[in-house]
């Protein structure tokens, strides 16, 4: 008897959330939340804040339709401040960071009348959850452009002699060894090196998203190794601070380093949210489907790099930007284009056949390039390419 009216139940949430979507909700009658890793004051959540304020401009909702529970660790905070803002009466809750998305899972699962969204995630596709939804950004691409300027700048460098041709060595500083932050690193070396073919890189990670403490030292580590040129993934201006003190070069992410690093900073790979919330938010006041899995680069508006640092950046390099970035827009240009690098010494095509510790990248690989990001919303790409080394 149980089992049917668990049953029943189940079956009358499931018609509440079908018509709920058939119907739609008024713009002005529709209330969205937010779950927060950091703040204003930390740059990957800044980015999420303005693609927020972004999608009210486009939408017209005003500040009171739009809650958010900011500093939200990666613990069963999340589940509560999820829960928390259902109660408060959204229709829709967006969290920002990885380690959210188990707690989300659990929310969607109680609340099917509730759209929850989770950025960086993979699981949406698995739960069987229909109010459950991953989304990121193709910001490989950006990281990609974003290298093509430090590339530029390190044959610069060549030419002035700062740097010997053969000692152009890139810093990077990386949160954790997750796909996501390989892809972005990845990405941004095949994007210098399409210019600077001399240019290798040595990654170092802090085990932290966001810790000034940790970046500034791993930054200071690595110019102490001879990185003549420092980026990042990690979201805070620890690194961009040792570089201005150290007078090296960095690419920053997700904001402008410029107003820290005002003598060194060139850009940063960043990324407009406003596309995506804008899309979700509308899905639900129109009464459609949100994708399960969402991913959208500079053909849509969804990734792009920060303003060049006139005062830092090499000569013709917007010139060169402009160049690669209405590539991407129209195509013809890859950024996994696997004629462009090595794994072991092999081409990933050869490695896959060859080796069975690759053979799972079997699906994403097809007319010369990997297809990051079109499997699913969330970065696969975990390979760790000739010219790379990790540290640790």
């Amino acid at each position: 008897m149980k089992k049917i009216i668990s049953l029943v139940l189940v079956l009358t949430l499931a018609f509440a959330l079908c018509t709920a979507l058939a119907e739609g909700i008024p713009a002005d009658q529709i209330k969205v939340g937010y779950v927060f890793i950091g703040d204003e004051n930390e740059g990957y959540t800044a980015a999420h804040y303005e693609g927020a304020k972004g999608m009210m401009e486009a939408l017209g909702l005003s500040e009171e339709q739009v809650v958010i529970r900011w500093d939200i660790p990666e613990t069963e905070e999340c589940y509560d401040a999820a829960l928390d803002l259902a109660d408060a009466g959204c229709n829709i809750v967006f969290a920002n960071s990885f380690g959210h998305e188990s707690y989300m899972m659990q929310a969607a699962a109680e609340i099917p009348e509730v759209e929850f969204a989770h950025a960086t995630g993979f699981q949406a596709a698995s739960s069987g959850l229909p109010n459950m939804h991953n989304y990121f950004t193709s910001v490989y691409e950006s990281r990609y452009v974003s290298g093509v300027v430090a590339g530029l700048k390190l044959n610069e460098m060549i030419a002035n002699g700062t740097v010997a041709e053969d000692a152009c060595k890139i810093g990077y500083v990386g949160a954790h060894p997750y796909a996501e932050v390989v892809s972005g690193f990845t990405s941004f070396f095949l994007g210098a090196r399409s210019v600077c073919p001399s240019a290798t890189m040595v990654v170092k990670y802090t085990g932290s998203w966001a810790s000034f403490d940790l970046e500034k030292e791993a930054a200071e580590a690595l110019i102490a190794q001879d990185c003549v040129l420092i980026s990042q993934h990690a979201d805070t201006t620890g690194a961009p601070t040792a570089c201005q003190a150290a007078g090296v070069p960095c690419v920053g992410y997700n904001v402008t380093m410029i107003p820290v690093a005002p003598d060194t900073a060139l850009t940063s790979a960043s990324i407009d949210w406003a596309p995506y919330y804008t899309y979700a938010v509308k899905c639900v006041i129109d009464g459609e489907p949100i994708a399960t899995d969402w991913c959208q680069g500079y053909a849509d508006g969804a990734t792009k790099i920060t303003e060049l640092n006139e005062n830092a950046v090499a000569e013709g390099t917007a010139e060169k930007v402009a160049e690669v970035e209405e590539a991407l827009k129209n195509g013809t240009l890859h950024v996994f284009d696997t004629s462009t690098f090595t794994v072991d010494g092999e081409s990933l095509e050869d490695k896959i056949a060859n080796d069975e510790n690759y053979a799972g990248y079997a699906d994403y690989v097809f007319d010369g390039y990997f297809h990051e990001s079109e499997l699913a919303s969330a970065p696969s790409f975990a390979i760790i390419i000739d010219g790379i080394e990790e540290l640790g």
